[in-house]
C-alpha cells in the first residue's frame, strides 16, 4: 500500500499524539518532560492554521504513520521569511521513506509560501536526523551547547539550514 500526505484535521491529533507522546517519554527529539494532552495538541494544529503554517500528516491503509509541521523561526518581523521544521514518524513505520515524503512536502509548501531559509534543530545526539537531513542538502550552520536539558543531562543543538531559493 502507498503512503500519501494530506493537511491534518483535528480528528487525526489523536494519531499524532500517540507519536508525540513517544518522542517525548522515550527520546530527545523533543525536549518536552510532560505528555500532552489532546487539548494541547489541537491547540497546536489550530495555532499553526490561524498563522498559516501547515500540519501535514502522512497516511497508510488509513492509520496517520507521521505528521510534520513548520512555524516561526523567531518572533521578529526580520525573521518572517525563516521557518523552523517538524517531521516525526511512527516508531513503528521508520525506514518506509515517511520523513522523506513528509520534509519533501514541507519544502514544497514552503517554497510556494515564498519563505527563504528553513531551519531544523536537532539534538546532537540524534546522528540519524542529521544525516537524514543532509540528503536534502541541510547543511549544520551551528551548534549551541549545553542548550537542553532531559534524561538528567545536557544536551547540544545542531542548527541545520536549508536555503529555499
Amino acid at each position: 500500500m502507498s503512503i500519501t500526505t494530506r493537511f491534518a484535521t483535528i480528528e487525526d491529533m489523536t494519531s499524532v499524539l500517540e507519536i508525540v507522546n513517544h518522542e517525548i517519554l522515550h527520546s530527545t527529539s523533543i525536549w518536552d518532560y510532560d505528555i500532552r494532552t489532546l487539548e494541547q495538541q489541537i491547540s497546536i494544529l489550530r495555532n499553526k492554521k490561524e498563522d498559516n503554517f501547515p500540519f501535514i500528516v502522512a497516511e497508510k491503509e488509513s492509520k496517520i504513520v507521521g505528521f510534520g509541521t513548520y512555524g516561526s523561526f523567531r518572533f521578529k518581523v526580520g525573521y518572517r521569511f525563516t521557518i523552523e521544521h517538524s517531521v516525526y514518524v511512527h516508531k513503528d513505520f521508520h525506514g518506509n521513506g515517511i520523513g522523506k515524503l513528509l520534509l519533501l512536502e514541507l519544502i514544497s509548501l514552503a517554497k510556494a509560501q515564498k519563505l527563504h531559509t528553513m531551519i531544523g534543530v536537532i539534538d546532537s545526539e540524534n546522528q540519524s536526523s542529521i544525516t537524514f537531513h543532509e540528503k536534502f542538502n541541510f547543511k549544520t550552520v551551528g551548534i549551541i551547547k549545553e542548550s537542553g536539558y532531559k534524561f538528567d543531562r545536557w544536551l547540544d543543538s545542531v542548527f541545520m539550514q536549508l536555503i529555499l531559493d
